[in-house]
């Protein structure tokens, strides 16, 4: 049965009148989804490294291979059947500190990029950190924390292909899940749909692609920071139609020294402490080592 179509709360990044910002509350706290336009990306730059990321998966796997893995797992080359929550049509590359120059231009050199593909990646990595923080605080923001700053906050870069053919329609090409980030910005393909998120019926609902929009998801360290205010959304891509979908994905991990915790301004009489700090490296070595791929262990992490 297809999956219902989800109504979206869209928050325009340079219209944000007071109104927006409520809106954005009951988001991220009621369905822990949204998507942003005017984000001040620019629409040539986003066909750029869409163009790009076609041609990096085109290399040989040889080349490939040289994206190795760094600090967390699946933060390189990732191929086809390298991990059971995945498919056999999945593919991903990642770049680990996309806000870091050096790292940015070691992948570029990796990979073989040409000289205007390492300028599309290195504008649009620059482009894409500067909007997560704006994101961040955003949200920070509209729950009354003011001020907060994630400028020292790690973001992982990750390209994605998922290589969908006739025969895989109706497929899940990536199971249920929640990401360990504190947001996730998802540029989807412009044509080709295929994420659901589980709406407030507990249901899977389709989110259709806008093209030169950005979808935002709340992580389960988004949960941790807020002390349970943040809804940490599951969701899962399905294959739609046989044609090859192309995303990119950027991930706002933790802090520099991987330690996140509940926010005071969260905790009361009435909303107790939920988390002590976590470290962020060590929840996802244990979330990726028991394939607890869905917020499991949040309720279980130890509290003062």
């Amino acid at each position: 049965m297809a999956a219902d179509k989800f109504s979206v709360s869209v928050i325009d990044l340079v219209n944000y009148l007071p109104m927006e910002m409520k809106r954005l509350a009951a988001a991220v706290t009621e369905f822990g989804c949204f998507r942003v336009v005017n984000h001040g990306i620019p629409t040539t730059l986003i066909a750029d490294i869409r163009a790009t990321i076609r041609s990096l998966f085109q290399k040989p796997i040889e080349v490939k291979l040289h994206n190795t893995e760094k600090i967390i797992s699946g933060s390189g080359y990732v191929a086809m059947n390298a991990q059971p929550d995945m498919t056999q049509f999945f593919e991903s590359f990642g770049i680990y500190d996309a806000a870091s120059y050096e790292d940015v231009q070691t992948f570029c050199s990796l990979l073989n990029a040409s000289p205007s593909q390492r300028e599309i990646i290195s504008e649009y990595a620059s482009k894409l950190h500067s909007l997560s923080m704006d994101i961040a605080s955003k949200i920070s923001d509209c729950l009354g924390v003011v001020d907060f700053s994630f400028q020292e906050w790690h973001g992982l870069l990750s390209l994605h292909n998922y290589k969908f053919t006739k025969e895989s329609i109706g497929s899940v090409a990536a199971v249920a899940h929640t990401d360990s980030s504190f947001v996730t910005i998802i540029q989807e393909d412009g044509n080709v749909g295929g994420l659901e998120i589980i709406g407030s019926t507990g249901n899977f609902e389709t989110i259709d692609p806008v093209s030169d929009s950005f979808f935002i998801i709340v992580g389960d360290m988004g949960t941790v920071w807020s002390n349970g205010r943040l809804h940490n959304v599951k969701h899962r891509v399905v294959c739609k139609e046989g044609l090859e979908r192309f995303s990119n994905v950027f991930f706002l991990l933790a802090p520099k020294n991987y330690m996140i915790q509940p926010q005071a301004e969260f905790i009361d009489l009435q909303h107790p402490k939920l988390y002590d700090a976590v470290n962020f490296k060590e929840y996802r070595r244990v979330r990726q080592a028991s394939r607890s791929l869905t917020g499991q262990l949040l309720p279980f992490l130890p509290t003062s």
